[in-house]
C-alpha cells in the first residue's frame, strides 16, 4: 500500500541506524512491528495482573519465550 508520510528525518534516520535497517521503508516496518509488539506485551502484563488464578508472573513468561 501506497502512502505518503511527512516524517521527521532526523527521527526516520535515527530509527533506520538504530534498527540496521538499509531502507526508510525497513526501518517503518520495524518500527512499526516493534511498537504492536510492545503493546500487546502490555496488555498481557495487565492481564496478568488482573487474573488471580494465574500463577506465572511476567518474568516467568519471558523465561518461557526465550527457552523456545
Amino acid at each position: 500500500m501506497r502512502t505518503t508520510l511527512d516524517i521527521d528525518a532526523a527521527l526516520l534516520q535515527e530509527v533506520q541506524r538504530v534498527a540496521g535497517a538499509k531502507t526508510k521503508k525497513e526501518a517503518i516496518v520495524i518500527a512499526l512491528t516493534e511498537y504492536l509488539r510492545s503493546k500487546r506485551r502490555q496488555e498481557l502484563r495487565e492481564m496478568i495482573g488482573t487474573y488471580d488464578a494465574f500463577a506465572l508472573t511476567f518474568e516467568d513468561l519471558e523465561k518461557m519465550r526465550s527457552e523456545e
